[in-house]
């Protein structure tokens, strides 16, 4: 009877768990119906995909300075060149590549220790007792123990390698990591020079749009006003007051749709460069339109991968891991040493006598188990892949030098076109507005003409922006951004 009940017991407890693990189960798959449910349609409050990537944008070191610099009064006139220059100044990336490269020296003080002579010195005053029985000495008649007594001890300690090639070969790698880490550098001045670039060209392209637009509605007011005169004669019907009204409104709106972005793109710029955000400053130059390099597409490739500071980083990064490959291989080879102190010695410093030990060893790994076999696995993995990275590196040098001339060569036509086609479409309005003047059509035909232009402008700006921004990356794919950005892009204002 007991096992019987022991039996129901144990089947109704099991009855309960599964009750609750499937109540369970069907709370947890309808949670995870909600959160999926709010990611894709973007209900759920703790997940905003635009500001996760806004954030991961912002983090980005080169869209960041560490100026102190406070708010002067006036408006500042601002130049590309002088916004390189201070952003090659306060730009936080820069300053980061500066930290890695201290970084990288520090590393080779260390492996330089190892090649050279460490002296250390020691002065002490002590008072010993000790006990003779301690060491096996019992002398009849004589007490065991002696003491107290003073002792002064001053001496130098020299430890020196004589041969080690394994310190050797750390030195070496470490050598190259700081070429590696200087040729960071150069690079990281490259980036600055390309945010800036872009980021103020840009601004250029923002500050025409503002132009443009601010002329486009000054001509439709002056429609505007035209059609009102016109109305109030009797001339045309009230459709055409009201297209002519329709038409400058929408230039006023397009108007600070673009004031806003000319502000923001000032407000990043600022930040680039190390200037406060709240300092008002002007772009002190046009958007420039200046021939591209004559070069062809070999003889760029070549110069990258002759001037390019990151692929000669990679190569200094190879000649580092081969030099820590020997330095593991190295391990199983003997190392020479010399040991060696000298001082005085006595009771005290006018009753004292010179001492010295002199000691030179040979060190032989015999058995080190696997040890020194891993550490050559390791470095043998390390150097392939900086190999690989190096190889990898040159492709997509060549890439972008071809992709940069594909742009340039794209947006040059594109910059043609669209002059020619802004030439047209101001023609077609200056014979629209004659023919409306003149009564013979509407202000239809106008409102048309006027869009297209504004259209037409609007890709004029577009094309020689992309025009000035593939400019750049060619600089960039050639390595010589810093040198060739004033020339490429017309620095002087």
């Amino acid at each position: 009877m007991s096992r019987d009940r022991t039996y129901l017991f144990l089947q109704h407890t099991c009855r309960i768990i599964l009750v609750f693990g499937i109540l369970s189960f069907i709370n947890i798959l309808s949670y995870a119906q909600d959160q999926s449910s709010s990611i894709f349609t973007g209900t759920n409050p703790g997940l905003n995909v635009q500001s996760t990537l806004s954030d991961i944008t912002n983090q980005n070191p080169y869209s960041g300075s560490i100026s102190n610099e406070k708010v002067v009064p006036g408006t500042i006139p601002l130049t590309l060149l002088d916004a390189i220059n201070r952003g090659l100044k306060y730009n936080l990336g820069l300053y980061t590549s500066q930290t890695s490269e201290q970084t990288v020296q520090g590393a080779r003080l260390k492996a330089l220790a190892d090649l050279i002579p460490n002296i250390n010195a020691r002065a002490a005053d002590e008072v010993e007792q000790i006990n003779l029985a301690t060491f096996g000495l019992t002398i009849p008649g004589f007490p065991t123990i002696v003491g107290p007594f003073n002792i002064v001890d001053l001496r130098a300690y020299l430890t020196t390698p004589i041969l080690d090639f394994q310190a050797i070969n750390k030195w070496h790698s470490a050598n190259q990591n700081v070429n590696a880490a200087k040729y960071g550098y150069r690079n990281a001045r490259e980036l600055v020079v390309v945010a800036v670039g872009f980021s103020y060209v840009q601004g250029l392209a923002d500050q025409a749009r503002v132009d443009a637009v601010d002329a486009q509605l000054k001509t439709a007011q002056t429609l505007y006003q035209q059609a009102l005169d016109q109305k109030n004669a009797g001339v045309v019907p009230a459709i055409d007051l009201l297209r002519a009204q329709v038409e400058m409104q929408a230039q006023q709106q397009r108007l600070v749709t673009v004031r806003n972005d000319l502000d923001k793109q000032k407000l990043q710029l600022a930040r680039i460069i190390g200037m406060p955000v709240g300092q008002p400053y002007t772009l002190a130059q046009q958007i420039p339109y200046t021939p591209a390099p004559q070069l062809t597409v070999d003889e760029a490739i070549t110069r990258a991968l002759h001037d390019r500071p990151d692929y000669a980083a990679a190569q200094a990064r190879v000649r580092a891991a081969e030099f820590s490959t020997h330095a593991a291989t190295s391990e199983r080879l003997p190392r020479l040493g010399f040991n060696g102190d000298y001082g005085t010695t006595g009771r005290n410093l006018s009753n004292n006598h010179g001492t010295f030990t002199a000691a030179a060893a040979v060190t032989v790994p015999v058995f080190d188990g696997e040890r020194i076999k891993g550490d050559i696995e390791q470095a043998q993995a390390a150097l392939n892949q900086r190999k690989a990275e190096a190889e990898d590196m040159r492709g997509r040098i060549e890439y972008e030098v071809r992709a940069a001339f594909l742009d340039l060569n794209s947006a040059a036509e594109q910059v043609r076109v669209a002059t020619s086609t802004l030439d047209l479409a101001n023609q077609t309005l200056a014979q629209a507005q004659d023919r409306f003047r003149a009564g013979v059509t509407n202000n239809l035909e106008v409102v048309e003409a006027q869009e297209a232009v504004a259209n037409s402008n609007d890709n004029l700006i577009n094309s020689a922006l992309q025009f000035n921004l593939a400019k750049l990356a060619l600089a960039r794919s050639l390595g010589v951004a810093e040198r060739a950005t004033k020339d490429f892009l017309g620095g002087n204002p």
